[in-house]
């Protein structure tokens, strides 16, 4: 049966682990589509428009957000980030849901835009912030001060948790993960998410009559 597709949006504080969730989650469903973003800073050697980004001028993007073709979208440091609606609707339509990776604060724009009904929100908590500091360490590819900046920011990103659908504690990444899947295939499973049902249903009902 068709099934209208959903807005999957993952958040947590750095070092939480959103984005390695989010990445084993894409390899999981091949038919997940990520969220890609447009930004107005120019592309670096390697990058392609609509893979990495898709890269706009600042009057464009302004344009977009200005006729509501931005679901959400901020600056930072000097540029414009944000994730077009075009992608995510036509997804939708083919029964496909878009994963957003993205923070507390594209997540609030999202579920406050026109598809807001369609997201399901997910909260990625760690276990503990010396765990949190351990995992960003663990990385070994930030300095003492961003690394300092990403813990000083985490306090104020945990604060939101309980804005979304979800919550889930990263205590073991194999478990987050199951309830990661846990979630999306419950979601699916939604009525409201199934078109088709009622059709179907009927259709089971006038099986009564022909026997």
């Amino acid at each position: 049966m068709a099934r209208r597709g959903l807005l999957l949006i993952l958040s947590s504080p750095s070092g939480a682990g959103k984005s390695t969730l989010a990445q084993r989650l894409m390899a999981w469903d091949p038919t997940l589509r990520f969220s890609i973003s447009a930004t107005t800073r120019p592309p670096r050697s390697a990058e392609q428009d609509g893979r990495e980004y898709f890269f706009r001028s600042r009057e464009a993007f302004e344009a977009m957000v200005s006729t509501g073709d931005m679901l959400e979208h901020a600056e930072v440091f000097g540029n414009l980030y944000g994730s077009p609606r075009g992608p995510v609707e036509a997804a939708m339509k083919d029964g496909r849901d878009t994963l957003f990776d993205i923070d507390w604060q594209g997540g609030q724009q999202i579920r406050n835009s026109a598809l807001g009904r369609d997201v399901v929100s997910v909260f990625v908590l760690p276990p503990s912030i010396a765990e949190l500091e351990s995992r960003l360490r663990g990385r070994a590819q930030d300095s003492e001060e961003v690394i300092a900046g990403r813990m000083a920011k985490s306090q104020s990103e945990i604060s939101h948790w309980a804005e979304y659908d979800y919550v889930i504690v990263n205590r073991d990444l194999d478990q987050a993960f199951a309830e990661l899947t846990t979630i999306l295939q419950a979601e699916r499973l939604k009525r409201d998410r199934q078109p088709d049902l009622a059709d179907f249903v009927r259709g089971l009902n006038s099986e009564f009559g022909a026997r």
